[in-house]
């Protein structure tokens, strides 16, 4: 392809052509294969070529709807999209029977609907309590294309950004865009990602490097892998006008060695983009040379930090580098860097295409936009949501994950992975916001939201949290390496009846040490969860020391960590 007019006119002949016959789109994203949406898939392309039907049978990425999976839709042609939950093989003969050959969509399995004229008995999937009160942005193709199919992106508004700032925008009027817009990054820091962008592109090239960071290694979180799961040419795109925008020359999407369905379709979307055109040498004749690669890492937790990530391109052990430098002056191989996560780089497209004004709109005053939360725990609808900044956290986990099963009662938000916080109930009121949550004691950072119900021992998750951080703590430097030694020690001791009241400033201290002399965020914030548990239920610790009991009955074993020192298995058995 040499013009973006020649991509749209060959996307929307591939769309039309599709158009004409019945689409059967099966989400197969990682939640999905989880309950067995390849076997659904496989049976269903079985019973179509049984029975003679001329149909299209495509594997597409998933709506975030993690508690309705297997996801499967319908479409005919001229007629509505209808969604059918918790598909299993058995149940695949009476769809295809009743929607594909009778016409007739099963109202009793349909979780809703989207299109004009719906069925009797079959809701509007938007107006579902799990979809009424999002905003999908960066989510917007998601279970919709292919992952990784061009002609899909293309027919669905993609890439209109990227030629838009090739014909029509200078760099620098793309990142005053990004600047009015009020984008955060979306990795944790909260960064306005205009102003990192300038940052780089006033660094002298000629050689300059754009990274994406999906390591996402934080227990509770899978956002970053649901957007390259879903719709990974989104990332692409974005990381394309990144690099016109600061003048950089290639980009590197930073991903976790074995999250195999991640990795692939990305490499699919970048070759698909480069046979297009969209990467390589002069891209759509426009002069502007810029290519990504797929670049990956252990098992490496501390490997997301932007700058152990550098090193682990270059071949190196995932171990923070000091600053200054910054990246942006000297990163990658020495080379001037910008570094945001995926989801910061997923907003650009759309940012570009409808202007910062528009997203702007979206939010609260120093909020901008939406934020993509994995919901999980003890929730009855758990999955992937984009909510608009400025809802409260009840709209979230009431009305959106529908509250907690059984009947229990919701004790505690854990927020944004290991090094985040946990919030108590009485929290729920709480605006979603950058600054509400941090003054709350908590962090959005990777946006995992795991529910707790009344029967988790805080004393005990807490130790869990710190027990992680701890592990996947690099070493390199000391208030880091046995701050969090020092802390789990005490968590053990406390989790274990073993504790005084002593030990509870000594977490202070620890902690504030930890704060004030750590290298990177992983050793600063990694007193965050027992700050906030101590804040919000300062009895339940009580009770574990003073009374050495626990109000759950979770700790009536010993909880010792596998990585605990000598001085805690002395503890322990003092």
């Amino acid at each position: 392809m040499t013009s973006y007019a020649e991509l749209q006119g060959e996307a929307a002949r591939r769309q039309e052509a599709l158009a004409q016959k019945p689409l059967v789109r099966v989400g197969a994203n990682m939640s999905a294969l989880a309950v067995g949406a390849l076997e659904v898939c496989r049976t269903i392309e079985a019973e179509v070529k049984r029975r003679g039907l001329d149909c299209v049978v495509e594997q597409v990425g998933g709506l975030g709807l993690a508690w309705a999976e297997s996801l499967v839709d319908v479409t005919l042609p001229g007629g509505p999209r209808i969604f059918y939950s918790n598909v299993t093989p058995e149940k695949v003969s009476g769809i295809v029977e009743s929607h594909l050959v009778k016409g007739q969509p099963l109202a009793e399995l349909a979780l809703g609907g989207l299109g004009e004229r719906l069925p009797n008995g079959i809701a509007s999937l938007a107006e579902h309590p799990a979809m009424r009160l999002q905003t999908r942005i960066v989510l917007r193709n998601a279970g919709t294309v292919v992952p990784g199919d061009v002609y899909q992106y293309v027919a669905s508004g993609g890439y209109q950004a990227l030629h838009k700032a090739l014909t029509e925008m200078t760099p620098d009027k793309v990142r005053e865009e990004v600047v009015k817009s009020g984008l955060r990054g979306r990795g944790g820091a909260g960064f306005p990602t205009g102003v990192k962008w300038n940052f780089l592109a006033r660094s002298p090239g000629p050689v300059k490097y754009i990274l994406a960071n999906c390591e996402e290694g934080d227990p509770g979180s899978f956002n970053d892998q649901g957007i390259l799961d879903s719709d990974p040419l989104t990332l692409v795109e974005g990381v394309t006008i990144a690099g016109y925008a600061t003048g950089a020359t290639m980009g590197y999407v930073f991903l976790r060695q074995g999250h195999t369905g991640p990795i692939q379709r990305t490499w699919h979307a970048i070759e698909q983009a480069r046979a297009a055109g969209l990467l390589g040498k002069n891209i759509l004749g426009s002069g502007f040379s810029f290519d990504v690669e797929v670049a990956l890492t252990g098992d490496s937790y501390i490997a997301g930090e932007e700058t152990a990530m550098m090193e682990v391109i270059e071949g190196k052990r995932a171990m923070p580098r000091y600053k200054p430098p910054f990246p942006a002056q000297a990163g990658l191989f020495g080379k001037p860097t910008n570094i945001n996560n995926i989801k910061t780089m997923s907003y650009v497209p759309e940012i570009v295409r409808n202007g910062g004004d528009w997203f702007a709109a979206i939010g609260t005053e120093k909020s901008k936009g939406t934020a993509l939360l994995c919901l999980s725990g003890d929730i009855n609808r758990p999955g992937l949501v984009e909510m608009p900044f400025g809802l409260t956290l009840r709209q979230v986990i009431e009305e959106v994950g529908g509250g907690v099963p059984g009947g229990k009662r919701l004790k505690l938000l854990q927020t944004g992975g290991p090094l985040g916080g946990v919030l108590s109930a009485e929290k729920l009121d709480l605006p979603l916001d950058f600054e509400a949550m941090g003054a709350a004691g908590a962090i959005l950072g990777s946006g995992g939201f795991v529910a707790a119900d009344e029967d988790t021992c805080v004393v005990d998750l807490t130790r869990e949290l710190v027990s992680f951080c701890q592990f996947e703590s690099c070493g390199k430097c000391f208030p880091c390496r046995m701050g969090m030694s020092h802390l789990l020690e005490i968590m053990e001791r406390i989790t274990n009846f073993c504790g005084t009241r002593e030990d509870l400033a000594l977490l202070r201290t620890v902690g504030q040490n930890m704060q004030a002399g750590s290298l990177c965020g992983h050793g600063q914030l990694g007193f965050n969860p027992v700050a906030s548990a101590l804040r919000y239920f300062p009895g339940e610790f009580e009770q574990h020391i003073a009374e050495k009991r626990c109000p759950t009955g979770k700790c009536l074993e010993p909880h010792i960590s596998p990585v605990r020192t000598h001085r805690a298995a002395a503890a322990v058995a003092g």
